[in-house]
């Protein structure tokens, strides 16, 4: 067991389920090959990390996805109360740093997720700003049940939300480089992601003609 824990919240890649405002442009299926693709590089940037990877799939754990970690099933009513939950169970476990990151980040990287823990040294709270006004990382040194309770999850003001009732508790913060998640078509086709990704622009192309 090491002294940090990575938690990875990744949804089931399922035809339908993923990707669902993308997918209102660019279709079902075109969202299902963008999340897989997106759930890959989730899974690089994870995997030489030299900490303990816990990883909560949305519905059930699938085996051929981060095979030598422990894997189980996110629990709560909203996203709020499941991140709460996997946060309590890492720190009941025993682990003192624990950062949580999800699964549609394409510029997400190993060093992002290391900087997350490494700023939990000296602040009790870390985030990676999403553009969209949420955030990609979180990053707790100790259980804040306050941060996800009552959130305006998928909302611009999710972050300043946030960061202004840790404020109030008085709890130090630190952020991270901000990076821009893949919701809409426009966010897709402006990325380096897709840009670079041929094979990817085909197969959106085909089905998005």
């Amino acid at each position: 067991m090491t002294d940090a824990l990575v938690i990875v919240f990744v949804k089931n890649i399922k035809l339908g389920t993923v990707k669902t405002r993308l997918a209102k442009t660019i279709g079902n299926y075109g969202a299902f090959e963008v999340y897989s693709e997106l759930v890959k590089i989730t899974e690089k940037a994870t995997s030489n990390l030299n900490v303990d990877k816990h990883i909560y799939f949305s519905t059930k754990i699938e085996d051929v996805l981060w095979q030598d970690d422990h894997k189980t099933v996110q629990n709560g009513k909203d996203l709020g109360e499941r991140m709460l939950n996997a946060f309590k169970n890492g720190f009941e476990a025993g682990y003192k740093r624990i950062v949580l990151i999800g699964s549609d980040l394409p510029d997400i990287n190993e060093t992002h997720i290391k900087k997350g823990i490494e700023t939990l040294e000296n602040n009790e709270v870390a985030f990676g700003p999403a553009e969209d006004g949420g955030y990609y990382l979180i990053g707790l040194k100790k259980l804040i049940p306050e941060i996800f309770l009552n959130k305006p999850w998928s909302q611009p003001n999710l972050l300043n939300e946030t960061l202004q009732e840790l404020q109030r508790l008085n709890t130090t913060v630190s952020t991270l480089e901000p990076l821009n998640d893949i919701d809409t078509y426009d966010d897709l086709i402006a990325s380096n992601f897709y840009k670079n990704n041929i094979k990817l622009q085909e197969k959106i192309q085909e089905l998005y003609d």
